[in-house]
């Protein structure tokens, strides 16, 4: 990563350059934020602590709000902070950390879903096996599986997207460090290369 010497951080454009817009973006956003933690936060205890919600489909559901929750606390704080603030920057190492943070969730929300789509099939088409298949073991292996997909692609993306050159204007339009904002920025090839393994990786992970 040898950028690094050259590229100490970035500026987070957001939606707008206009502080009273700003402040109501804010606004909204810290809304909705505090919605959105209520609600998954309600769902992941009823799950937990009722015993009548204890089949595979509510163990999942537990496990994909919290990755709702990850979702939006790697995102939406950093950006109320700065629309508050009126400050959009955030340093290299932050945006690894948010591109990676990003990246691993997104990765695994997919596998989550994939594994739920997989419950929902056996208990559709197979509701007699269901009980045996769908086994606490089964369900725990699915989930730890799902967590290793996501560092596995979280890794993969943030290796791929700061291991090339960066150059020029380091603006990011955009309220957090978004992959393809971000290789907008690069000033070599190795940006089409890029794209090219990230189109890849989403169409492999869609077939």
């Amino acid at each position: 990563m040898s950028n690094f010497t050259t590229m100490s951080g970035f500026l987070l454009m957001g939606f707008s350059g206009k502080p009273e817009i700003e402040m109501l973006f804010a606004a909204l956003f810290l809304v909705l934020y505090i919605v959105a933690l209520v609600g998954n936060i309600l769902i992941i205890t009823t799950t937990s602590m009722d015993h009548s919600l204890s089949s595979p489909m509510y163990f999942f559901l537990k496990h994909l709000s919290f990755l709702d929750l990850c979702y939006i606390c790697v995102m939406v704080p950093r950006s109320i902070c700065n629309y508050f603030m009126h400050n959009g920057y955030i340093s290299l190492w932050e945006c690894i950390l948010q591109c990676l943070a990003f990246t691993l969730c997104g990765c695994a929300e997919m596998a989550l879903l994939t594994v739920m789509s997989y419950d929902r099939y056996v208990a559709i088409c197979l509701p007699l096996r269901y009980e045996v298949i769908m086994d606490i073991s089964t369900c725990v292996h699915g989930v730890l599986a799902v967590w290793a997909s996501g560092i596995l692609g979280g890794v993969m993306h943030t290796a791929a997207t700061f291991s090339i050159h960066f150059c020029g204007a380091n603006i990011i339009h955009q309220f957090f460090c978004d992959v393809p904002q971000l290789l907008k920025l690069s000033c070599s090839n190795e940006y089409v290369d890029a794209m090219d393994y990230f189109a890849t990786y989403v169409d492999e992970m869609f077939k």
